[in-house]
């Protein structure tokens, strides 16, 4: 999707990487999501309001029509969470990438790209012709060139990928050393155009020892609506970034982490970096007591997703139970909440998104808050309510989210209301958003990346769940630095 957030990258010649598996490693990040864009904080929350709205309603679409040992890498806060690393050998050059648990796919801007609809954006320098010098094509038979045409599974991969029928037919020699073609790409608000291309890929380290991968898979894109910036798929597919590094270290695969530093829309503030770890493992400093887990649901027609069920949603004393749809998902894929770093805001199913907003309503009202439209025209968040600075912090309701295998989450009051100033007048809104009908087909919800910060969220995928444990990201960050050093 990208539309409201995403991304990410790493690299390893093998017998570096294999060195450091029983290490975390730290990466450095800087952030690029307000660099060189003029916009007030309530103009940024507009934006990041559509944008997540537009990546819930485009995975439905899509839908509808048819520790002890791991690499810990920094991301960026900001709107979204970037992560930056260098391509090519001879001539390297440095990109950033948004990561993106809500897709499988790493792709870069290549040179020359022709950028649709992109101005006003953040922007980065696409990889030039040299970083790419020694770069390769990747086969039309691969499983990666088959996963970036389509989902579905077939024996002849060569067919999926859309290569030319007369090597289908004729030259089954030609079809399995021809090139994968040209793919599309959609996400929320923007698309891309690109082909597969391996090339050297290496990232630095908190440990001062790079990371290196000598034969990384990615899209090379050329043409984009929307879309200036790359991302770092961290789903659960087979071209994601977690996958190829599986094939490289199992272990380091198997689990990641990031906890995500909390932020306002304030550009001047967003500069802190959030570890990102791979290979996450709980040990003697870290207690499996900590965490809170609850089971993966697999999702069979978008098996990349990591979906959740959600059970219940408490505001204040009152527990609002929710649809079946947000807890379980049926055969066609529809169902589920699907936690992802790319999006923003959490989006709700209508009837449960009025539910909890109108209990929500209720309370701050019977506690004296008054509406502020204003605020709301000015953000595309409802309700907000006016208050003074710093007063009434006892009376906004708490917030708790119960997810399937009795394990409850609650939110900070900066994950769920945030404060904000205009025109000298102080005013809170409640950040989820209607996510539409429950009866689209999709994902019913999405769990977007403000609600998941000052937590570590844990991808267990040997076992099958999802753990988040409250902590302080810049605490951790220091921590897992020091044990690189």
């Amino acid at each position: 999707m990208l539309p409201p957030l995403r991304r990410l990258c790493i690299c390893i010649l093998l017998t570096t990487f294999l060195s450091f598996t029983t290490q975390n490693l730290l990466l450095p990040l800087t952030s690029t999501i307000f660099d060189g864009i003029d916009k007030t904080p309530h103009q940024l929350l507009r934006t990041a309001t559509l944008r997540s709205s537009n990546r819930h309603h485009q995975r439905r679409a899509q839908r509808r029509s048819q520790h002890d040992g791991g690499v810990s890498l920094p991301l960026t806060s900001g709107s979204d969470y970037t992560l930056s690393f260098s391509v090519g050998t001879h001539h390297p050059q440095k990109v950033t990438l948004y990561m993106d648990t809500g897709s499988d796919l790493v792709w870069l801007p290549c040179s020359p790209l022709e950028c649709i609809l992109c101005d006003g954006k953040p922007t980065s320098t696409p990889l030039s012709n040299s970083a790419l010098n020694h770069s390769t094509s990747v086969s039309c038979t691969s499983p990666s060139c088959s996963a970036v045409h389509s989902s579905l599974r077939t024996s002849d991969l060569c067919a999926i990928a859309g290569c030319p029928l007369e090597f289908i037919e004729t030259d089954t020699a030609s079809c399995s050393t021809s090139a994968c073609p040209a793919f599309y790409y959609a996400y929320g608000d923007g698309s891309l155009v690109a082909r597969l291309r391996q090339e050297h890929v290496s990232i630095p380290s908190g440990s001062g020892k790079p990371i290196h991968i000598p034969k990384f898979t990615f899209g090379c894109a050329h043409t984009s609506l929307g879309e200036p910036i790359g991302v770092a798929g961290f789903g659960r597919g087979v071209i994601s970034l977690p996958a190829q590094i599986s094939e490289l270290s199992p272990h380091l695969g198997k689990q990641f982490s990031y906890c995500l530093i909390s932020h306002s829309f304030d550009s001047k503030r967003a500069r802190h970096p959030s570890p990102l770890i791979l290979g996450r493992r709980n040990d003697v400093h870290d207690s499996d007591s900590k965490f809170t887990y609850t089971p993966m649901i697999d999702n069979p027609k978008h098996p990349h997703y990591y979906s959740v069920g959600l059970r219940a949603i408490s505001i204040g004393d009152l527990r609002i139970q929710a649809d079946n749809r947000l807890s379980t998902i049926d055969g066609d894929g529809n169902g589920g909440l699907v936690i992802d770093s790319g999006t923003t805001f959490t989006m709700l199913p209508s009837k449960m998104y009025e539910k909890v907003k109108d209990e929500f309503a209720k309370t701050m009202v019977g506690n004296g808050y008054l509406r502020s439209t204003q605020m709301e025209d000015a953000t595309g968040l409802s309700p907000c309510y006016h208050h003074g600075r710093g007063n009434g912090k006892r009376r906004v309701p708490k917030l708790v989210l119960h997810f399937s295998g009795n394990a409850s989450l609650t939110l900070p009051r900066r994950n769920y209301y945030m404060g904000l100033t205009r025109g000298g007048k102080h005013a809170g809104c409640l950040m989820l958003i209607n996510g539409g009908d429950e009866t689209d087909d999709g994902p019913a919800g999405t769990l977007g990346n403000i609600q998941q910060q000052g937590f570590e969220v844990v991808y267990d995928l040997e076992g099958g769940r999802v753990g988040f444990a409250r902590k302080e990201c810049s605490s951790l960050w220091t921590s897992m630095s020091k044990l690189n050093n």
